[in-house]
């Protein structure tokens, strides 16, 4: 067997667990708690709600399983995997390791949004939406910025660097209204917000991340083998007959409906989107074609053992922005420390 046929199995062998492990993290997910649930609870309610029979679970039992826990997990691994993806393509489209879904401004932007939307107490499906409609204004603001200065020179390092002005604007503005905000009842708010959390997620915001998803994940899916030539440059693509131009917009606009959509739902996480690639990368290696779903499952593993942890480690939950720093940078260099062989 020659030696790329073995990375192939490897790589497939490796997605193949991954689906196992995260199957296996979502039963187990539903079973973790302050509120007792057996393995046959969950068979019950989840039988009783498909065949359509009388559950004989008790009420609150159901109200868990159902109207909490399962949000929860449902959204973790949406959310986990719809960062981590957006990381790759990221990383990938910009021929850097340390670019994170937040690169282009998306994640300030929705922060902005939000924070915007508790201080004037709009209901919660509202904030939601203004941080998903200001996230993608604000990688508009930065391409914009970049079509406006670079002229078709040097265009990936200005978009970087648009990036970066429209990131460091909107998080000012964050600032300024944490600052003009009541101490003692929107601050809390918005500071609780950023700091990224599930624990008032619904299934109807699940139901309502699903069409920004789809309509990000399933392009970059896709197009994900044309990303292979993207990672090698300009030049390398042309001569495949790609169009360079057209494709980074397609990776663009998916990737921030991804990182937007994900950051309404739950605040500003950060950490999955720079870690979880690399981890996936050491795994299965460059090719797009297997780095694209293994870092969607992996990310989607990733934060739904977090959030399990989150909300069971102490008495009071833990947002879920904070465990994802305190797990995620020592992990990070970790991974570094482990690297022997270049980027790609």
């Amino acid at each position: 067997m020659s030696a790329v046929p073995k990375k192939q199995y490897a790589a497939n062998k490796i997605i193949l667990v991954s689906v196992v492990i995260l199957v296996l993290s979502i039963f187990v997910s539903f079973l973790v708690g302050r509120y007792s649930i057996t393995p046959k609870d969950v068979f019950a309610v989840f039988y009783a709600k498909f065949s359509g029979s009388d559950c004989r679970v008790a009420e609150m039992v159901q109200s868990v399983i159902i109207k909490v826990r399962m949000p929860r997990i449902f959204a973790s691994v949406l959310i986990g995997g719809a960062l981590s993806s957006a990381g790759a393509v990221y990383q990938g489209l910009f021929k850097n390791p340390m670019v994170s879904p937040d690169i282009l401004g998306a994640s300030a932007g929705a922060g902005f949004g939000a924070a915007i939307a508790i201080l004037l107490s709009w209901p919660f499906v509202f904030i939601q939406i203004s941080a998903f409609v200001v996230g993608i204004f604000a990688v508009g603001l930065t391409y914009f910025i970049c079509k406006i200065v670079s002229r078709g020179k040097d265009a990936l390092l200005i978009l970087v660097l648009a990036g970066m002005i429209v990131s460091t604007l909107f998080s000012s503005f964050i600032t300024l209204l944490k600052y003009v905000a009541d101490p003692y009842t929107k601050l809390p708010e918005i500071t609780y917000w950023l700091m990224g959390g599930l624990s008032a997620v619904s299934m109807d915001d699940v139901l309502m991340m699903l069409i920004p998803f789809f309509c990000g994940m399933i392009p970059l899916f896709f197009l994900r083998w044309q990303l292979n030539a993207m990672a090698f440059g300009d030049e390398e693509a042309k001569s495949m007959g790609l169009n360079t131009d057209k494709l980074r917009i397609v990776y663009i606009v998916c990737a921030t409906l991804l990182t937007a959509a994900s950051v309404a739902i739950c605040g500003m996480i950060g950490w999955i989107g720079l870690v979880i690639p690399h981890l996936t990368r050491m795994l299965v290696g460059p090719n797009y074609k297997y780095l694209m779903p293994a870092s969607f499952l992996i990310g989607g593993i990733f934060l739904l053992i977090v959030d399990n942890l989150a909300r069971t480690m102490f008495t009071m939950e833990i947002p879920l922005g904070i465990l994802t720093s305190i797990i995620g940078a020592p992990f990070f260099v970790y991974l570094l420390m482990k690297r022997r062989k270049g980027w790609l």
